[in-house]
């Protein structure tokens, strides 16, 4: 299995480290960004596996972030947006309905449910991937398999819905 890679976004120096040291315990890259501008050049050169963001960022807004690679990726990559500022479900559905974003947690959140989340969303699909047998002789049997691994990315978890 590849190296799965995390490209974690946020302005705040000490919140952006905080992040970074939670998903360390899961062996996979770190990549690190302060500004909107940057995450998706971060984004385009690195190609993660996941995105958690700030919807507060300089340059270019994590909500625009969030649309901006949901589009590039066809929905592909899943991001999670992780706000102090934008609180209340009119936001959560915004981000969740419109603009494509795979999970959001308001701050304080529950550091256990944002790593079991982003572990689901990255590592599950690997054991998807994995659990199926390769169907070399079988035409479309690749794109079948993908098609099914970003359906199981994309279901909400119970946990993460219930936060409201």
């Amino acid at each position: 299995m590849a190296e799965k890679k995390i490209l974690i976004v946020d302005f705040d120096l000490k919140s952006l480290e905080s992040l970074s040291e939670l998903f360390e315990k899961l062996n996979v890259k770190i990549i690190k960004a302060r500004d909107g501008i940057s995450a998706f050049e971060k984004y385009r050169e690195e190609a993660p596996d996941l995105v958690i963001l700030e919807a507060m960022l300089p340059k270019l807004h994590g909500f625009d972030l969030t649309e901006k690679i949901v589009q590039d990726s066809r929905g592909t990559v899943p991001v999670i947006i992780v706000t102090g500022v934008y609180k209340g479900h009119q936001y959560r559905n915004e981000a969740l309905r419109t603009l494509g974003a795979t999970d959001y947690f308001e701050k304080p959140y529950d550091k256990e449910k944002l790593v079991e989340r982003a572990r689901k969303l990255i590592l599950d699909e690997a054991e998807v991937e994995e659990d199926i047998p390769d169907l070399p002789d079988i035409p479309g049997a690749d794109a079948v398999i993908k098609s099914l691994a970003e359906r199981l990315k994309k279901q909400p978890s119970d946990k993460s819905d219930k936060e409201d």
